[in-house]
């Protein structure tokens, strides 16, 4: 029997009328985003070999774009549900607690990364750290880019997720109840405000830069695409099968990996050059190329259609420690981001070893792994010790988005 007619009434009406039922924690969520961070951390280390063979070589998207569409997926989990049974209120306190709690990692990181460069600059005699990690602002008028980094006004490379994940937290009471109302309608209005934004360059200001490297505006389609999916599964909405849309899938995916991977123009047509020329470059990540959110949207349908939540590629050594990782996203984020600006140090002043990128790379995937144990171990133990006092009224929170 084909799933279609349900799924069309979700997409097209919302899931009013359809029956909630428990949703566990699917290790798939966990175990992809725990492979997403390890990616960011090695691409945030550009020149070394490892980042080289990185998914962003061989298609339009990359682990940011994973990174926001679970985002969107993960808030829906937890926090939609606590608006279904206790109201957009209580919903609404636990979103501005999480997002006081990103904010304040990213002051945390902004303040440990130009303490970062300062020890290293003044060490290695070489300012040309200064300007990789753009942070001149905050050497030449440290009070002017504090203030500006505390309104989110001024966002050092590599330190600009958080911020993008904080607004896009914030919008997702109104995003939520759009996507309950009717699916189909959020996704437009989505798409507009997208379109919008690009087309009169539409974005929040960023010291120094045109605007925000992840324009809001642009990825909170991203956000929303996740939390339709989100909403789906919190549902129980049954995802279709349909042999053609796995193929236009799979051909999305194969198209991306031919255009990456050639040298020149794979397909020999001259009027192609210059379009082809530019995913060789790089997809639009600013304000999200329609090329990457077809190339994510081919990936998240193979995934879920051809990996099974208990499969072994889950479930097994591998698919257990990354999940670890994706259940304290923030923390692991937070960590590879310091570690991935002293690996740019380290390179540099040995000169791009080959030996050294692979310590490099080896020793930062050990030391978030083990963090990653260290916290599941210590929350483990935090609950199991919760548990026997019921008096002192501490209750489990929802999960992490």
């Amino acid at each position: 029997m084909s799933h279609f007619p349900s799924f069309g009434h979700y997409l097209l009406r919302g899931a009013g009328a359809l029956a909630a039922r428990p949703v566990g924690r699917d290790m798939r969520i966990d175990a992809v985003r725990g492979l997403a961070l390890l990616i960011i951390f090695i691409n945030h280390m550009p020149g070394n070999v490892v980042a080289a063979v990185m998914p962003h070589n061989f298609g339009f998207s990359d682990a940011a774009d994973i990174f926001v569409f679970l985002a969107g997926v993960s808030a829906t989990l937890a926090y939609g549900s606590v608006i279904e049974r206790r109201g957009l209120g209580m919903g609404a306190l636990r979103i501005g607690g999480r997002i006081w709690t990103l904010y304040i990692a990213h002051i945390a990181v902004f303040i440990i990364v130009c303490g970062v460069v300062a020890r290293a600059v003044t060490t290695t005699q070489n300012p040309l750290y200064i300007e990789a990690i753009n942070i001149q602002p905050f050497f030449n008028d440290t009070l002017s880019a504090l203030v500006d980094a505390l309104t989110l006004t001024y966002q050092p490379n590599y330190l600009d997720i958080l911020p993008l994940y904080i607004v896009l937290l914030a919008a997702f009471p109104l995003i939520y109840r759009a996507v309950r109302f009717n699916p189909a309608l959020a996704l437009l209005g989505s798409v507009l405000v997208w379109q919008v934004a690009v087309t009169f360059e539409v974005n929040l200001p960023n010291a120094g830069t045109p605007g925000w490297f992840f324009n809001p505006f642009a990825w909170q389609l991203v956000f929303t695409l996740g939390v339709v999916v989100g909403r789906g599964v919190q549902m129980g909405v049954v995802m279709p099968r349909s042999a053609i849309i796995d193929a236009l899938a799979f051909a999305v995916v194969v198209l991306a990996l031919i255009i990456k991977v050639s040298a020149g123009n794979p397909f020999g047509i001259a009027a192609l050059n210059e379009w082809i020329e530019n995913l060789q470059i790089g997809s639009d990540k600013t304000n999200l190329a329609w090329t990457r959110l077809l190339h994510l949207a081919a990936l998240a349908w193979l995934f879920v259609r051809f990996v099974p939540a208990q499969s072994a590629l889950v479930c097994g050594v591998v698919g257990r420690r990354l999940a670890v990782l994706g259940r304290h996203s923030l923390e692991i984020f937070c960590t590879g981001i310091v570690l991935a600006i002293i690996g740019q140090i380290i390179l540099a002043e040995t000169y791009f070893a080959l030996s050294i990128q692979l310590l490099v790379c080896l020793g930062g995937i050990t030391i978030l792994t083990v963090l990653g144990n260290f916290l599941s171990w210590y929350q483990s133990n935090a609950l199991r010790g919760s548990a026997e006092k019921p008096a002192s009224g501490l209750h489990n929170s929802a999960p992490q988005s």
